[in-house]
């Protein structure tokens, strides 16, 4: 398993919940959850994935399980981990994707490959 599906699953009702649209991309070696063509959230490994606004960045480093998103030993500010004692409780994660949603009306779509 190169990522937690069961996280992925909670992930899945949640935004189902919210009667949210989005897709499901494998990327990473994990699972992106795309809204309007934009990564939102998602899991990598055990850790949930979410793309939230820049200014809201360090905040959000200092609750329980969040660290900085690092593929290439340079932190993206924007994107943080939260790893599963983050994410435990149902309000936890409601938290994330609910910052995670409120930003993607404003996040940049990545560019289209021809």
């Amino acid at each position: 398993m190169a990522y937690n599906e069961f996280l992925g699953e909670r992930i899945s009702i949640v935004l189902k919940k919210r009667g949210v649209v989005f897709q499901e991309k494998k990327m990473m070696g994990g699972l992106a959850m795309m809204v309007d063509e934009k990564m939102c959230v998602g899991v990598v490994k055990e850790n949930l994935m979410v793309r939230l606004d820049p200014d809201l960045y360090e905040d959000a480093l200092t609750r329980r399980g969040c660290k900085p998103m690092d593929f290439t030993g340079k932190s993206m500010k924007g994107f943080v981990f939260v790893e599963p004692e983050g994410v435990d409780q149902e309000e936890d994660l409601d938290y994330w994707i609910e910052l995670a949603l409120d930003f993607n009306p404003r996040a940049k779509s990545s560019k289209k490959k021809k």
